[in-house]
C-alpha cells in the first residue's frame, strides 16, 4: 500500500506494511523517535495482552505501577505523571477504590489534597502482574546478550536525561 509524505523541500514514497494487526512505514525505521515510539507501542500491547488474563486494564496497570513506586503521591502529580487530565485520573481513581486497590488518604498539609495508597489487594494485584513484565522484556530482548542490554539501557537512560534537563519552552500565543 504505497503512500506519499509531503516535506517542505519534496515528496518521499514510503511503503506501507501490516504486521502484527497494524501497519508500519517501511524506511522510517531507521529514524531513532520512530523506532522507539514503535518498540514502546509493541511492549505495551504485548503486556496489555498478558495482563488482561487477569482482567487488568492499560490504565489500570499504568496507574497501581505508578503508585506502587511512587507511593502517597497525590492525585494532582500522578495525573501528570500520566499525562492526563486530574478529572478523568479521579474517575480512575474511584473505580479502583471501588475494587480495593487503591486508598485515598487525606493530605496532612492540604486539606483539599489526597494521597494515594495502595491496598494489600493492590500490592498483591502488582505481584501478579510482575511475571508478566518479566515475560514481555524477555520476548523483547531475545538473541540481545546481557552486555548489550547494558549498554542499550545506557543509551535509553542518556537519552531520557537529555530530555529530561531541557528547559520546557512557553510560547505565547497572541489572539
Amino acid at each position: 500500500m504505497p503512500g506519499i509524505i509531503r516535506n517542505f523541500a519534496h515528496p518521499v514514497k514510503i511503503r506501507l506494511e501490516y504486521s502484527q494487526h497494524c501497519y508500519y512505514c517501511v524506511g522510517m525505521e531507521d529514524n531513532i523517535g520512530t523506532m522507539l515510539g514503535q518498540v514502546a507501542r509493541l511492549l505495551r500491547r504485548s503486556f496489555d495482552e498478558r495482563a488482561r488474563i487477569i482482567g487488568v486494564t492499560r490504565p489500570q496497570w499504568q496507574v497501581l505501577t505508578l503508585l506502587s513506586r511512587n507511593l502517597g503521591i497525590n492525585q494532582g502529580r500522578l495525573a501528570e505523571l500520566l499525562e492526563v487530565e486530574p478529572i478523568t485520573l479521579g474517575r480512575m481513581i474511584d473505580r479502583l477504590q471501588d475494587g480495593d486497590l487503591v486508598e485515598r488518604r487525606a493530605d496532612p498539609a492540604d486539606r483539599r489534597a489526597w494521597r494515594l495508597f495502595l491496598t494489600d489487594k493492590g500490592n498483591a494485584l502488582i505481584e501478579q502482574l510482575m511475571p508478566f513484565a518479566d515475560e514481555t522484556l524477555a520476548e523483547a530482548l531475545d538473541g540481545i546478550d546481557p552486555p548489550a542490554q547494558q549498554r542499550l539501557m545506557a543509551m535509553l537512560d542518556r537519552i531520557r536525561s537529555n530530555l529530561s534537563r531541557r528547559p520546557l519552552v512557553e510560547v505565547a500565543v497572541n489572539g
